[in-house]
C-alpha cells in the first residue's frame, strides 16, 4: 500500500514560514536540502511521521496565486478553543470557531488560520475521525 509521507507548499520567505509553523504547530526542521534554484525544507514533530515540505524558489519575489480552490492542511489538537486563543495571542488571527453537526451529533469543531503565504490550516478538535 502507498504511505502518505508529505505535502508540499511553495513559500516566499523560509525564516518567516519556519517561525510560523514552529510557533503555531510545534513543527521543526527535520531536513533542509539546498539546490541551485530552490530549497526544500521538511518540517515535522513527534506526533506523526507525516511531513510538511516547504519549497523556496530562489529569486521569486511575487506571492504565489493560490487560486480559488479551497485546499488546506489540517491538524488536530486536544482543546481547539484553547489552541485558538493561543494562536490569537501570538497574533496569527485565527478564524471563528465552527461547530459542524450531522444527524444531531458533533462531527467536527474547528477553525482556520492562514500561514504567512496565505495557505489555510484547519485546526480540529480531536474527536471522532479527527483523532
Amino acid at each position: 500500500m502507498a504511505k502518505m509521507i508529505h505535502s508540499m507548499i511553495r513559500i516566499l520567505d523560509e525564516a518567516r514560514s519556519v517561525e510560523f509553523y514552529s510557533k503555531a504547530f510545534g513543527l521543526s526542521v527535520a531536513d533542509r536540502v539546498d539546490f541551485d534554484t530552490f530549497t526544500l525544507i521538511y518540517l515535522s514533530n513527534a506526533e506523526t511521521g507525516f511531513e510538511l515540505e516547504l519549497t523556496v524558489n530562489k529569486g521569486r519575489t511575487e506571492p504565489y496565486d493560490l487560486g480559488n480552490a479551497y485546499g488546506h492542511l489540517a491538524v488536530s489538537v486536544e482543546e481547539v478553543a484553547v489552541e485558538r486563543a493561543r494562536l490569537a495571542k501570538l497574533g496569527f488571527k485565527p478564524g471563528e470557531l465552527v461547530e459542524l453537526n450531522r444527524d444531531g451529533k458533533l462531527f467536527g469543531l474547528f477553525f482556520f488560520v492562514s500561514d504567512p503565504d496565505g495557505y489555510k490550516i484547519e485546526v480540529l478538535q480531536r474527536h471522532g475521525r479527527f483523532l
